[in-house]
């Protein structure tokens, strides 16, 4: 199954993309996964690069398109978010300390954290694409 959404650039749309999300995740795989865990992990890691595109990427660009493809291939999920902002430069990006008291910065940990891939790239036709990988557990 594969499924899109074009979604504007502002934080209000945050509830229309958790619920396709959920929605599609519910739909792929009815009662066959641990749903208070998995769709927990995969709607955090959703949330936070959504919420990245459109307080950095997209900065008061409301305008600009934020577009997310999800597919699965049997318990594999891609989820791609693509977005037209200058790009993050992955080689100045420190992780935070534990010691430090840092606000910002933990977005790409905790996705890396969450996921089984992380992958950006910058400038593809003219979009950023980050993409998020994980294979699902059997139910126990």
């Amino acid at each position: 199954m594969k499924s899109e959404l074009h979604v504007p650039s502002d934080l209000k749309f945050l509830s229309i993309v958790e619920n396709w999300l959920l929605g599609c995740l519910e739909i792929q795989f009815k009662e066959s996964i641990d749903w208070s865990r998995q769709s927990s992990r995969l709607r955090l890691a959703l949330v936070e690069a959504y919420s990245n595109v459109v307080r950095h990427a997209h900065r008061d660009q409301p305008s600009l398109p934020v577009l997310i493809r999800l597919e699965f291939k049997d318990r594999d999920i891609a989820l791609e978010i693509w977005d037209r902002g200058d790009g993050f430069d992955l080689s100045n990006y420190l992780p935070p300390s534990p010691t430090d008291k840092q606000e910002g910065g933990y977005g790409w940990l905790i996705m890396n954290r969450l996921m089984d891939k992380v992958e950006y790239k910058l400038q593809v036709d003219g979009y950023n694409c980050l993409k998020l990988e994980v294979t699902l557990p059997d139910s126990a």
